[in-house]
């Protein structure tokens, strides 16, 4: 009797049409890649271009402003050359953009990358928490450091602990003194549990930003961060942008008086320090520092111990290296010794790089720390030294100790590539960003209110840019200058968007791998199952014949089913994911074989041809279905209670098999019913 077979024919071509749509993604983006790769390496030969800039400007769409930069003293026609090649890079980029969320992905292990265990630092993050921070207090948290650190200590444990033995109450330092240290403990470890996972979502939103293929991003226990990033190259520049803070401010500059009476009050107070008296803080003498400001320099390289002498002022720059001299001019120094380590004073201060420490020193005494707070203010470094003559300098800023604005009111952050008169950083990469409402509105008040004065943009302490506001701004954007280069405005813009650290971290494990090791992965394992694979199908065609040769053709069908699944997935194809693939092409190979000797069965003993493939296929159905049921319930326990690589071990197998009863029992059978039911076969080759 024939079959009616129709159902299950449509069954396999729409199989065999959607494997190759969920395959044609993956196909399409290796051959893109490899022609991204040929473009990119032309344009790296041109100065100041390097493979992983070109990635990086790809990534901001910025790609057009570097390559006018490199090739700026190219001809018109020349240029324009490069610029179409340019923009078929980036096309070829963009369509592969599109196409990756869709292609399968490979793992850590098969393209090489890093692998990282973060750890959330309590002692830092409860530190900072603290209210009235004493010296007493840091010497607890430093015996709770120490012995947090011994092997399976509770970090909340030791802290309890420590504090009964002293009898001091976790009131004094956290929580109200209505509230137990019961209760303050357990607010502190839903704290630490929150912390814990807004730092899993903040590193999520950077690692999405930062271009990583299926990262894997997961928290282990209650106070570690395991972050896998795979085909990351750059380990540091990725460890940066997990672990960087990027505390954003606006602070608005001090008036110029202001800032010269501070700077005439600590001249004052060193110059009575190093005469071994203490004058009053009252008084400063701004008139020495004009005077001293207009005279002609003639600054000297001089020892710091030979104008110093054993001074507590810079009682630690006498060592040997780079800050055991100072540049200064010695008539200045005997009555204005401050002045003469600056060059220029007020609203543009200047000091040289040899200076740098010797000065930091000075402004970080307590003495000096005190004038600067009297006038609610904070000294700021530039972050970058610009160079005039032959010498290099930093800015010395002097602002407003509070904040006018914070990073948290950014909406958005972008690399941009800086040109136009309006901007002193034409050519050179930039940060754009975009403030929310509440931010639009305070900017708009704060430049409105403070129109010709400088609105310093502090980044991590130190000063990226200080913009003079020309005019009230209400459009709620801003520009960050001074980036070394567009790696450095990249990694900044990805911190920005995604938000500061909510608690510190550090890195307790790095393990790399290194592209070599990944290739070798995939090259080892492609041959592994090339050969097996080989091996299977010479042994399934010369074993049985025109029927092996059908189960070889199933078998690569299985193979096509199996990718196929894991792109429609999501699935990371892993090393052991390959072991999979080539277990489950033997459970396929292993379903063909009991059909087969069954319908040999069949034969011996005299029945038709149709009547033994038909018995063959219902009395292998069983067996078949029993043995793949039960690995498969393996694999899924394997899945349930194993980690990444196990998983992936686990997929590939139990997609494998799935795909194996399809092809060895629908797909085949197809076959053997339609060439039965065309004419009447007296054998077959089996």
């Amino acid at each position: 009797m024939r079959r009616n077979n129709l159902l299950r024919t449509i069954l396999i071509v729409a199989s065999l049409l959607w494997a190759g749509y969920e395959l044609y993604p993956t196909l399409r983006v290796s051959q893109l890649k490899n022609q991204i790769s040929e473009k990119a390496s032309k344009l790296a030969q041109a100065p100041g271009l390097q493979p992983e800039t070109i990635t990086d400007a790809l990534n901001q769409g910025t790609l057009d402003g570097l390559v006018q930069q490199a090739f700026a003293g190219r001809s018109p026609d020349s240029l324009q050359i490069v610029l179409q090649e340019t923009k078929a890079l980036v096309a070829l980029y963009d369509e592969a953009t599109r196409l990756e969320p869709d292609a399968l992905r490979r793992g850590l292990d098969l393209q090489g990358g890093t692998y990282l265990v973060y750890e959330v630092n309590l002692v830092k993050m409860f530190g900072d928490l603290a209210k009235n921070k004493d010296q007493r207090f840091g010497e607890l948290m430093a015996q709770v450091e120490k012995a947090a650190r011994e092997p399976n200590a509770d970090f909340f444990d030791v802290l309890q602990s420590t504090f009964v033995n002293t009898e001091i109450k976790l009131s004094r330092y956290w929580g109200s003194r209505a509230e137990t240290d019961t209760k303050i403990l357990e607010g502190m470890r839903k704290e630490a549990e929150d912390g814990v996972q807004r730092n899993l979502e903040i590193l999520r939103n950077r690692i999405d930003q930062f271009g990583v293929s299926e990262p894997n991003i997961a928290a282990q226990g209650d106070r570690r961060i395991v972050v896998e990033l795979a085909g990351i190259q750059s380990v540091e520049r990725a460890k940066n942008i997990i672990g960087k803070t990027a505390l954003l401010e606006f602070k608005l500059e001090k008036d110029s008086e202001v800032a010269q009476d501070v700077f005439a009050k600590i001249n004052t107070w060193m110059k009575g320090t190093l005469k071994n008296t203490r004058p009053s803080l009252a008084n400063g003498d701004t008139a020495k520092a004009d005077s001293s400001a207009s005279h002609t320099r003639q600054d000297t390289e001089v020892a710091v111990n030979d104008i110093f002498g054993t001074s507590v002022l810079v009682s630690d720059s006498g060592k040997a290296g780079k800050d055991s001299t100072v540049l200064v001019d010695k008539d200045v120094f005997q009555d204005d010794p401050f002045y003469s380590l600056l060059a220029g004073s007020g609203r543009d201060v200047a000091v040289p790089v040899k200076n740098y420490r010797t000065v930091e020193r000075i402004i970080n005494t307590p003495e000096a720390q005190e004038i600067v707070r009297n006038a609610d203010a904070q000294f700021l470094w530039s972050k970058e030294t610009f160079k005039r003559g032959d010498q290099e300098y930093y800015f010395l800023y002097l602002a407003k100790r509070e904040p006018e604005l914070t990073g948290e009111k950014i909406s958005d952050a972008r690399t941009e590539i800086g040109g136009g008169s309006s901007m002193t950083a034409a050519g050179q990469a930039v940060v754009s960003m975009r403030l929310n409402s509440d931010g639009a509105k305070i900017f708009a008040r704060v430049t409105g209110a403070n129109v010709n004065k400088r609105m310093p943009i502090v980044l991590d302490n130190r000063v990226a840019s200080a913009p003079n506001i020309n005019e009230r701004i209400p459009s709620g954007s801003a520009y960050i200058e001074g980036m070394g280069d567009i790696n450095e405005a990249n990694d900044l813009a990805i911190v920005l968007r995604a938000g500061a650290l909510r608690a510190p971290m550090e890195v307790i494990e790095e393990r790399t791998v290194g592209p070599s090791l990944g290739q070798d992965s995939i090259t080892e394992g492609t041959r592994a199952a090339l050969i097996g694979l080989s091996l299977v199908l010479v042994f399934m065609f010369v074993y049985y014949k025109l029927s092996g040769l059908l189960a070889d053709v199933a078998l690569l069908v299985n193979m096509l089913l199996l990718m196929a699944s894991m792109a429609f997935l999501g699935a990371t194809l892993t090393l052991p994911g390959i072991a999979g693939v080539i277990l489950s092409l033997g459970m396929a190979v292993d379903a063909n074989v009991l059909i087969f000797e069954r319908i040999r069965e069949e034969l011996r003993t005299g029945k038709t041809v149709r009547a033994a493939v038909d018995a063959g296929y219902d009395r292998a159905f069983w067996t078949i279905f029993d043995s793949n049921l039960t690995t498969v319930l393996s694999a899924l326990v394997l899945y349930q209670f194993g980690t990444g690589p196990i998983r992936g071990f686990a997929v590939t197998l139990i997609f494998g098999l799935l795909a194996s009863m399809f092809t060895a029992i629908v797909m085949t059978r197809v076959v053997f019913d339609y060439f039965l039911s065309r004419r009447t076969l007296k054998t077959l080759s089996i």
